[in-house]
């Protein structure tokens, strides 16, 4: 039974994680709505949903190339700078950001989609 709600995967064609992401649903027949960072950086208020359940500085992928190149692993901004810098620099986030519903999630992280998904199936079945 499919999910209730399209899930949502905002992320880069080119990361790995992504992509398995992006597998993940596709092996599952769950359709999925990405939104590739590259051409539509995400809202204010969407990075606001993960950032409410995880904090701001989860969102932030400081290992990333991007990240290094503007200096910001030695600027010291707090979390929520970062954040507010990744609304025009998205390669520094940290990916896939996956949402389904109200349920957020943040990097490669199957065993929490599939507990979405069972979650979403057995809902169906009790009805």
């Amino acid at each position: 039974m499919a999910p209730a709600t399209t899930p949502q995967i905002f992320g880069f064609d080119d990361c790995q994680a992504t992509r398995k992401a992006l597998r993940f649903f596709a092996e599952r027949r769950i359709p999925v709505h990405f939104v590739d960072l590259e051409e539509r950086p995400a809202a204010r208020g969407e990075l606001r949903r993960f950032a409410d359940k995880f904090g701001a500085s989860a969102l932030i992928d400081r290992e990333s190339p991007r990240f290094k190149a503007l200096g910001l692993h030695v600027a010291g901004d707090s979390p929520q700078r970062l954040l507010e810098r990744a609304l025009t620099e998205p390669r520094i986030l940290l990916t896939p950001l996956v949402r389904n519903g109200s349920r957020v999630a943040i990097g490669l992280r199957p065993e929490e989609w599939q507990a979405w998904m069972d979650a979403a199936r057995n809902a169906g079945t009790a009805t």
